[in-house]
């Protein structure tokens, strides 16, 4: 009898022992190769350049589209992602009534893993993508889901969301709309 009341007792110590340390951030050290091989959650923000040859108006016509985007600020994942950035060249016919049109998209982002700011050309990821646009109180915004399948994060899932002004019925009837600059904000899990 005794010998069941000491287990019992020694079950609510090893019991209150586990609370305590959850409630005050002392855990069992994870095996070593959890560490390197779960990047966790990473968030990046940004901007996004983009720009049009010719400009877009309302007939529609072959564009050739260059987009750049630079994230000045990426936090998460094992820490080593400082900064970052992507570079597009493509062309589609397109005008400004259809500006919104779904999209598919193969995109390499290029990361600084240095302390240096000196980017580390050989450590990206590609990953395909997806996503189509809405118009909203004078923005474009375009939100794009997708899987990381090389490099860096592969196997992760994404979404980046892009706020670009919306164009203008002036810009689309006369010269048209050649460049937008807007915020980007991009988490990979």
């Amino acid at each position: 009898m005794k010998r069941t009341a000491m287990t019992v007792g020694g079950t609510r110590l090893a019991a209150v022992a586990l609370v305590t340390a959850v409630l005050f951030g002392v855990a069992a050290p994870a095996p070593a190769s959890a560490h390197p091989h779960d990047p966790g959650l990473l968030q990046c923000q940004g901007t996004e350049s983009v720009s049009y040859r010719p400009g877009i108006t309302l007939q529609p016509r072959p564009i050739r589209v260059t987009v750049d985007g630079r994230f000045a600020s990426c936090t998460g994942g094992d820490g080593t992602v400082k900064s970052g950035g992507y570079h597009e060249e493509f062309t589609i016919v397109t005008g400004c009534n259809n500006l919104l049109e779904g999209f598919r998209s193969r995109r390499t982002y290029v990361w600084n893993t240095g302390n240096s700011g000196i980017r580390n050309t050989g450590d990206s990821s590609t990953a395909d993508i997806s996503g189509s646009s809405t118009a909203a109180v004078g923005q474009v915004v375009t939100p794009a889901t997708g899987t990381v399948t090389h490099g860096r994060f592969l196997g992760h899932d994404l979404l980046q969301v892009v706020l670009l002004p919306q164009p203008s019925a002036l810009q689309c009837l006369a010269g048209g709309l050649t460049a937008a600059t807007g915020a980007t904000t991009l988490s990979i899990f």
